[in-house]
């Protein structure tokens, strides 16, 4: 049977990419969404008017219990999950001045803690059937950091930390745990900035002159998703276009 791929925050952006690629390629492919947005329907039924039978189940990445029980019924309903691609992410970008306890908590909840609340009841499955793959969403800016996004880049490198603490842990069991940080990519969000912003102070700093397609995240998912890619663990592979090297 095909294997089970779990895409967190996939209606959209590069999740949605992400979901697109490893359907194309003959995984069973399942996202979620919040529990309030109002149009997963509608972009499910987008989907398969393409040709993309996809699963989804509402769940608050952010809240354990949420995470828990969508697990449960993910593996009640369709299977264990072999592919965990943690995505989910939002963004309270403002100065640290200017920045609430509550815009810290919203970022570090929803872009940290959900990666050990959506990975912690998968894990041990992956551990068990000998082979998983687990992979984190990072950024650019969780490699250099970013003005006004102290939050933002706290916790997309503590994901990196996490990840790399987990591959120690799993590694003699066939599951791989890697991070992936992209620069700035193409997607609705980025297209959404003026584009003389993008201009004069986004794409200058880009050595390749251009945004990144979400494709190219999807395709660099889909290695580390695959049986090639069972050496590769504990890794932070940036695809920036060159904008930061480390």
């Amino acid at each position: 049977m095909a294997r089970l791929a779990l895409v967190t925050g996939g209606m959209g952006g590069l999740g949605e990419a992400v979901c697109i690629k490893l359907a194309a390629l003959g995984y069973r492919v399942i996202t979620t969404y919040s529990p309030g947005n109002t149009k997963a329907n509608e972009w499910l039924v987008a989907m398969d008017r393409q040709g993309y039978q996809f699963r989804a189940y509402p769940c608050d990445v952010a809240d354990y219990e949420s995470a828990r029980e969508c697990i449960r019924t993910i593996e009640t309903e369709i299977g264990p999950v072999d592919v965990l691609v943690n995505n989910a992410g939002i963004t309270r970008d403002m100065t640290f001045k200017k920045m609430e306890k509550t815009d810290w908590d919203a970022v570090m909840h929803t872009n940290l803690d959900s990666v050990f609340n959506m990975t912690k009841p998968v894990c041990d499955g992956m551990v068990e059937r000998g082979w998983g793959r687990i992979i984190n969403i990072s950024s650019v800016n969780g490699q250099k950091g970013a003005f006004g996004q102290s939050n933002y880049a706290a916790a997309k490198a503590g994901m990196h930390g996490f990840t790399k603490a987990l591959a120690l842990e799993v590694a003699r069991k066939g599951v791989t745990v890697n991070t992936i940080s992209p620069g700035y990519i193409g997607t609705k969000m980025v297209m959404a900035i003026a584009q003389d912003v993008l201009d004069s102070k986004i794409i200058p700093q880009i050595p390749m002159g251009r945004l990144g397609k979400p494709e190219e995240v999807a395709g660099l998912v889909a290695y580390l998703a695959a049986d090639e890619a069972a050496f590769v663990t504990g890794a932070n592979i940036a695809i920036n276009g060159g904008q930061h090297m480390s």
